[in-house]
């Protein structure tokens, strides 16, 4: 036979008792029937508590009495026979009579004793399986309502009374016998004393009574239906990806509940346990879903942990001081009082040198402790042997949990890594020599972003999460978009990775959406925003969200996103971006971003800086990395000019190939930003300073390519007329090279510590005589490439190929 328990949400609605007895239909054998228990109503229980608190502080109840009356006799008239509904009304009004009752007398007296307390909060069960009970005898036959309370026996602890399992198992064994062809609706959650009155079994005791069934009758197995598909990886309302578990260990079930998994409580399994009696974790809302076995004899998992599980909202307590030092039996004073005083202790880590005690309890028993400590301390404390007591409010305790970590290297190692990465502080550890568990403490505000990263840390088959916030969306930015919704299906499948856009801000407005903006509206979506653009905001957002996994996408040219870059390091945000601004500018800043990126843990990739989608910056770095060294580098690395030299030839013009270059799109508003060498040089000084040269702005001698007086021109048609104007200077430079079978080339070079950017005339034999169209091409002189140098070539310029950079920077990061 087997014990089905159903909890709260399970008896909550009509539909639901509908969906419970259809259940029922499948399980009801005539040679086995099982044993029902129930839990109250969906939030009856913290009602009558509310109501018994509230009537102890001269608070009315009647209004909500009213309604928890008429949520019941909704129910009878919903789904009883109009001829058997007055049983049922009768029987349940004179509970809400004695119910109001008690209610009255606490109100007169203001006095809410535990045993008072458990007599009203147990009225949520014996209604729930009074009125299923008789909704069920329409459908089943035999079926017998069962005062737990007159089976369960316990102590007169109230509010969590100790079961004596001896007597409970006795009396539980002769009324099975004797009523084993009946349907049982049994009270879950409540038991009684040898005096006869009512106790509870406390947190879970639903599900306890339930296994006290089970383990009282040998049941084949113990069904605790709820509404979640069985025990999951993580809590669900925090993790999107958690997922359901197909069986776990008694011990890992344990674990997970014991550090704040409430599908199911550690309790609840000790009875099963002991008579190894499996327990199944079932949906009432999705009854074929096969649900999570707990069991002692699991087949091996591939899966490094079983879950990750949390408590949301701890206080920590230190106590430290010289006096603890070599101190024989100062551990056991401090528990054994706080162990008299009923105060729970949840987690306990203690420094080897044996100068500091850290251990969790609930907030509600931060004070007692407190005093408690003070008191039993005060002449260490006055000595000063002991330092005052530190208390931290609003932490929450995080852990994994699994029997495969005891086998499995470097699990704290890959636990500590993804906290640290996203920037969670951890205040203690601790971890069991049975390697079942390890449990950290951190920020309560963390507790989300942690518990995601960690996820997404150990669950490999699943996909990672990156949480992007762009800034630009000009023609690369649309571009980024663009591409990431085309690919994402092939990211997700190759790469494993998921990026959701949460943040976009261009110069006018900004959006979020912690969830993901749709890359097929987010133009409408950003156009239909309230917030107007505004960076410092932008930024804000972003640390106020705190997701894990965050990156920061500059898409801009500007040098006002630069200005935020250290903040979103400091923040355990990654960067990416190809805004040259940030790398171009002082030596000291170029460095500041390294280190403060190295030491918060994150990345900061930057390789459309310098020939848009080519890898070069990266070519560069492995090169470096490996042992090589750079003896000289040549590169041309402005499309733009490449372009204008590539078709300046044969009867063009100057004028009239940088007037082409610019219809074309390919120079700025202004073609003298790029004609001057300035962008060229931004692009050189950071292959000097990433191949380890310690060099400023100054330090690039550049020679432009524009007279002085097109340079000074003041207006865009006035560069154009002046341009025109030196139309023989440029064609005797054209005529001259080709002349000695040469082309003019805008050549940087960086050798020996020095930068240079040069116009240049290279014949046939030199790598960049066959370069076309906008392509940038640079070449790479090493130890290892000294006789035939290493060439990188190809589109230097254009938003596919710039977002295609961006967007490789981006799989990067979630790579890491």
């Amino acid at each position: 036979m087997k014990v089905l328990k159903f909890g709260g949400t399970s008896v909550g609605s009509v539909g639901s008792i509908k969906t419970l007895l259809d259940i029922l239909k499948a399980e009801d054998k005539p040679q086995s029937r099982p044993v029902v228990v129930l839990s109250a109503m969906g939030g009856v229980t913290n009602l009558l508590i509310a109501m018994a608190e509230g009537a102890a502080n001269g608070k009315e109840f009647t209004a909500e009495l009213a309604e928890l009356e008429k949520r019941h006799f909704d129910v009878v008239k919903a789904l009883l026979e109009v001829q058997n509904q007055n049983p049922a009304f009768t029987r349940l009004k004179i509970h809400f009579n004695q119910l109001e009752e008690l209610l009255q007398g606490v109100l007169t007296l203001r006095e809410l004793t535990p045993k008072t307390r458990d007599q009203i909060v147990s009225f949520g069960e014996r209604c729930s399986a009074l009125m299923v009970g008789k909704i069920a005898a329409q459908h089943f036959e035999d079926v017998l309502f069962v005062d737990a309370s007159e089976l369960i026996k316990t102590d007169s602890a109230f509010g969590n009374a100790k079961v004596n399992s001896e007597l409970t198992n006795m009396l539980i064994n002769t009324f099975y016998q004797q009523h084993k062809n009946r349907l049982m609706i049994v009270t879950g959650f409540i038991a009684g004393n040898d005096a006869g009155q009512i106790t509870t079994l406390g947190r879970g005791g639903s599900d306890y009574t339930a296994a006290i069934f089970g383990a009282a009758l040998n049941a084949e197995e113990i069904q605790i239906w709820t509404d979640v598909n069985g025990m999951m990886t993580a809590d669900p309302r925090m993790v999107q990806k958690a997922f359901p578990l197909e069986e776990l260990s008694y011990t890992e079930a344990m674990e997970l509940s014991y550090f704040g998994a409430k599908v199911i409580y550690p309790p609840t399994m000790i009875p099963a346990f002991l008579k190894k009696i499996p327990i199944v974790i079932k949906n009432t809302f999705e009854p074929v879903f096969a649900g999570t076995v707990i069991r002692h004899d699991c087949k091996s998992s591939t899966l490094p942990i079983k879950g990750i599980s949390s408590i949301n909202n701890i206080s920590i307590l230190n106590l430290q001081g010289s006096g603890m030092v070599g101190k024989s039996g100062f551990s056991g004073r401090l528990f054994s009082l706080l162990a008299r005083e009923q105060i729970n202790i949840i987690l306990i880590t203690q420094s080897s040198s044996e100068h500091s005690i850290t251990f969790a309890v609930q907030p509600q028993d931060v004070e007692k402790a407190k005093q408690v400590i003070e008191q039993e301390f005060e002449l260490e404390l006055l000595a000063n042997k002991l330092e005052p007591l530190v208390i931290e409010s609003n932490q929450a305790i995080l852990a994994i949990v699994g029997e495969n970590m005891k086998q499995t290297p470097g699990m704290s190692g890959k636990l500590f890594h993804a906290l640290g990465r996203n920037g969670v502080n951890v205040r203690a550890i601790a971890q069991g020599s049975s390697e079942y568990n390890i449990s950290v403490i951190i920020s309560a505000t963390d507790l989300s972003k942690a518990l995601n990263a960690v996820h997404d840390a150990f669950f490999i088959e699943l996909t990672k999460t990156l949480h992007a916030f762009c800034l630009g969306t000009g023609n690369i930015g649309k571009t980024l978009f663009a591409q990431l919704n085309a690919h994402k299906d092939y990211l997700q499948k190759n790469n494993g990775i998921q990026v959701k856009v949460v943040g976009i801000s261009n110069t006018r407005k900004m959006v979020f959406n912690s969830d993901g903006l749709s890359l097929d509206t987010w133009q409408d979506e950003l156009q239909e925003s309230t917030h107007e653009a505004d960076l410092p905001g932008f930024i804000a957002k972003m640390k106020e969200l705190n997701l894990p996994n965050c990156v920061f996408i500059d898409n801009t040219a500007s040098p006002k996103p630069v200005e935020f870059y250290e903040d979103a390091f400091k923040a355990n945000v990654s960067v990416v971006t190809c805004n040259k601004i940030g790398n171009s500018a002082s030596l000291a800043q170029y460095q500041n971003f390294r280190d403060t990126a190295r030491r918060h843990g994150v990345d900061f990739f930057y390789e459309t800086n310098v020939g848009a989608g080519l890898p070069i910056i990266r070519t560069l770095k492995d090169l470096m990395s490996s042992g090589d060294r750079i003896q000289r580098i040549e590169a041309i690395l402005s499309g733009t000019i490449s372009f204008i030299f590539n078709h300046f030839k044969g009867d063009d013009n100057f004028h009239d190939v940088v007037k082409e270059a610019q219809e074309k799109g390919y120079t700025e508003p202004d073609p003298r930003d790029d004609l001057s060498g300035k962008d060229f040089m931004r692009k050189i000084l950071i292959l000097a300073r990433d191949a380890g040269h310690e060099i400023e702005e100054a330090d690039v001698s550049i020679e432009s390519v524009l007279p002085k007086a097109c340079l000074e021109a003041k207006t865009v048609e006035d560069f154009y007329a002046a341009l025109k104007a030196e139309d023989a200077f440029f064609t005797d430079l054209k005529n001259r090279a080709e002349s000695e079978k040469k082309v003019l080339r805008y050549i940087g070079k960086l050798e020996n510590g020095k930068a240079s950017i040069t116009l240049q005339m290279v014949d046939e034999n030199h790598p960049f005589y066959m370069l076309s169209g906008s392509d940038n091409i640079i070449s790479f002189t090493t130890d290892r490439y000294r006789e035939r140098p290493l060439v990188v070539k190809g589109p230097g310029a254009g938003a596919e190929v710039t977002a295609a950079g961006v967007f490789a920077d981006l799989i990067n990061v979630g790579a890491n």
